[in-house]
């Protein structure tokens, strides 16, 4: 299906705002994957404690969706349920797509299906996150594996908004598929991903954007330690502690960190594995408890379980740990706190029961299985497990022993399960590979017992004190003579938000601001960044502009000492080096797990252009690199290893792809041309190579047409330099003015 930019989808927006429809909120909704108290619990009663898979009379199963097979954990609000899967599985239309359903029989209401581009995620990945639905707006938002992000209308399907954040910020897409949860915190939403991207945040990053969740304008974006181990899927916690809201997570740096949701500050940071983190911290009151299954900070031993006071700040370290247990391998799924007790899943299915207090075991461990990764759910005195080899449990906590087992089974021939079970309205809903299930006990009245109070934030009125100065939007793009306005907004400590202000504004870069923050781009000044800066009361923040202009493009490196400050994912990888007395610009090979990677020039609503390229790849120890362009959501790369060349737009799946045979040189300089452009409803691509200074051939070396077209997509750079180095010259980017 096609995607749509957010500078497109803005549009439906200002039409639609005020249409929104109220949501209906209960207490047996499931908005998030983690459930409304984000810990798995459930307060719900009267639920199954067996059920049969092949479904039957007694089994149950009020329905099962087949089709629905997936990873993505589904929430419910209200009668809806919403969930995330693949869409025209192995065919040429393939691509992701959120899903409504009636939660009560299972009936599709409606489907929202978009693309997979210019990502090395395998199909088998597709529907790694969960939606989350706001209870406030009934909106709903999605991160697809390539990382398109969208708000949806709960009640129609219709995008509201929507970012590529790959093109835009540049989110990492890996071969892995992990893939963050967004989580909603008062007026915002917020994703997490490893970015590579542009000016001072151009080295790989594990970074949280926050949006306004009902306008899609970036408010935040922060960030923790540069050049982290690997990619991450823990999921955020939302929480308050000691009277602050916090935003607890564990990073790709390998670190537990805790942010202000609405600010973005970093509050706390504790160290605890050599690698990246994968477990949803729980949280429970002051302390959080998380693991991991990889390298410890110290030692050899694989694996720990922690517990971690959360009141500290700075590296809390040593402050902050309260117990770890090591050589507890704990990497996926989320623990569950039951009376005390911790539950802890590890990665081989074997069950561990902890005193919360002292990390001490306090019954034998139980083996369910040999692999897990969805986290369990607490509801009705039981906790449902399953495993990703297909075995299932209800058990039912108990003193002596840990658990006792309640029923148990397995799964149809084949399915396995990475999702987590969830609960909403008396029903349990399980996702396997192989369906979607709706459990009900119908003979059993449904209830609900009471949720604990939350913990509640210190009032605003004990620190009235600005602490904080948030320039909004946090980056804006704009071309030359166009204008932004920026607002000023005032937080205290705690990251309360005090009031918008008016500030005195400066700017470091080009352009004009006023005293009221309406900041007006030059003329004379694209591809520049400028920074704007806030001042109030002692205090300054600050906000990025990127003054990029329309079409055409020229870029042959002379007089410049780095690729242009602007483009997302270009510095740090590419260099500027004279080659023949001439500028060129360089994709080297000494980056570390950052050799083969995309780089973007501009907005992601650009249609129907054509890039072309000089281009040069080297031979080291008898390899060659990959090089490629990038226009619409499509790539032409030309592979030195394959001496192919291929039209491709996702990378691993290539549901549209034309590849043939093409030998090349090292050494020599070619070059490429990559035509995109939208006829008769379907994307075109049209390729040609040939060697630089040489006439231009009159018929295009290579052409393929996507059906599902991508409609707009930003211009960039494909390569693979971890064999090699590769030379870039003479980028051009240029409207298409007639079909050839």
């Amino acid at each position: 299906m096609k995607h749509i930019s957010s500078y497109v989808s803005f549009f439906i927006l200002l039409a639609g705002l005020s249409a929104f429809p109220p949501a209906v909120v209960s207490a047996g909704d499931w908005p998030f994957w983690r459930g409304p108290e984000s810990n798995g619990i459930s307060r719900e009663t009267g639920l199954p404690d067996d059920w049969d898979p092949r479904g039957g009379e007694g089994g149950n199963v009020s329905w099962k969706r087949d089709d629905l097979g997936t990873r993505s954990t589904p929430v419910v609000l209200g009668e809806r349920l919403y969930i995330i899967t693949r869409n025209h599985p192995g065919t040429k239309t393939e691509g992701e797509k959120v899903v409504c359903i009636n939660a009560k029989t299972g009936e599709t209401i409606w489907e929202n299906a978009f693309n997979v581009w210019l990502s090395d995620v395998p199909d088998t990945r597709v529907g790694w996150s969960s939606c989350n639905v706001d209870p406030e707006t009934g909106l709903v938002y999605a991160l697809g594996v390539c990382g398109y992000f969208q708000c949806i209308n709960g009640e129609t399907g219709q995008t509201v908004w929507s970012v590529p954040l790959h093109e835009t910020y540049g989110l990492l897409s890996t071969y892995g598929g992990r893939t963050n949860f967004p989580v909603i915190c008062d007026d915002l939403v917020i994703i997490s991903a490893i970015v590579i991207g542009w000016g001072d945040q151009a080295k790989p990053s594990h970074r949280f954007l926050a949006f306004d969740k009902k306008s899609g304008q970036l408010v935040w974006n922060n960030g923790t330690r540069p050049l982290p181990y690997d990619t991450t899927y823990s999921s955020p916690t939302v929480t308050v502690v000691d009277g602050q809201k916090l935003l607890i997570f564990g990073s790709g740096d390998g670190a537990v960190w805790a942010f202000q949701p609405r600010t973005g500050k970093q509050v706390w940071r504790y160290p605890f594995s050599r690698r990246g983190l994968n477990v949803a911290p729980l949280v429970v009151g002051d302390r959080v408890f998380t693991g991991h299954s990889e390298e410890n900070i110290e030692g050899t031993a694989m694996g720990a379980i922690a517990a971690i006071y959360a009141k500290g700040s700075g590296d809390i370290s040593k402050t902050g740990e309260l117990w770890k247990t090591t050589e507890m391998m704990m990497g996926k799924s989320s623990p569950l706190m039951i009376d005390g007790r911790l539950y802890c899943f590890d990665d081989r299915a074997k069950l561990h029961v902890l005193d919360a207090q002292t990390g001490e075991p306090l019954a034998a461990r139980k083996a369910l299985g040999t692999v897990m990764r969805a986290s369990p759910l607490y509801a009705d005195g039981k906790i449902y497990a399953l495993t990703a080899n297909g075995r299932w449990y209800i058990l039912r906590p108990d003193e002596r022993r840990g658990v006792e087992v309640v029923s148990k089974g397995r799964l149809p021939r084949g399915e396995g399960v990475d999702a987590s079970p969830i609960c909403a309205h008396g029903r349990v809903y399980i996702t396997s590979s192989g369906g979607l299930y709706c459990l009900e006990d119908k003979s059993k009245p449904h209830g609900e017992s009471a949720a604990p109070k939350p913990e509640e934030e210190t009032p605003v009125s004990e620190d009235e004190k600005p602490a904080h100065v948030q320039v909004v939007p946090a980056e804006a793009v704009v071309a030359p003579g166009e204008g932004q306005q920026f607002k000023v907004r005032l937080f205290n400590a705690r990251g309360q938000f005090l009031s918008e202000s008016p500030a005195e504004f400066s700017l470091q870069g080009s352009g004009q601001i006023d005293k009221k923050g309406a900041f007006l781009a030059s003329a004379d000044a694209a591809f520049t960044a400028t920074t704007v800066v806030a001042n109030v009361a002692g205090l300054s923040g600050e906000a990025r502009v990127r003054n990029i202009p329309p079409l055409p493009w020229k870029f042959d490196f002379e007089g410049m000492s780095a690729p242009p400050v602007v483009w997302v994912g270009a510095r740090y990888r590419h260099i500027i080096r004279e080659i023949d007395g001439d500028n060129v610009m360089v994709k080297i090979s000494t980056i570390p797990k950052g050799a083969r990677s995309r780089a973007w020039f501009g907005r992601p609503e650009l249609s129907n252009y054509t890039i072309q390229a000089d281009v040069q790849g080297t031979l080291q120890n008898g390899k060659m690199p990959d090089i490629g362009l990038i226009a619409q959501g499509y790539a032409l790369d030309l592979q030195g290893a394959n001496q192919r060349l291929q039209l491709r737009s996702w990378v691993t799946q290539l549901r549209m792809a034309a590849t043939i045979d093409f030998p090349w040189k090292p050494g020599v300089w070619y070059t490429m041309k990559l035509h995109a452009a939208i006829e008769d409803g379907k994307a075109v691509l049209r390729g040609k190579v040939w060697v630089k200074g040489e006439p231009e051939p009159d018929h295009w070396t290579i052409e393929a047409t996507d059906d599902s077209p991508n409609l707009t997509g930003a211009p960039g750079l494909y390569g693979n330099a971890k064999n090699a180095e590769l030379f870039l010259d003479n980028i051009s980017v240029t409207p298409n003015e007639i079909a050839p």
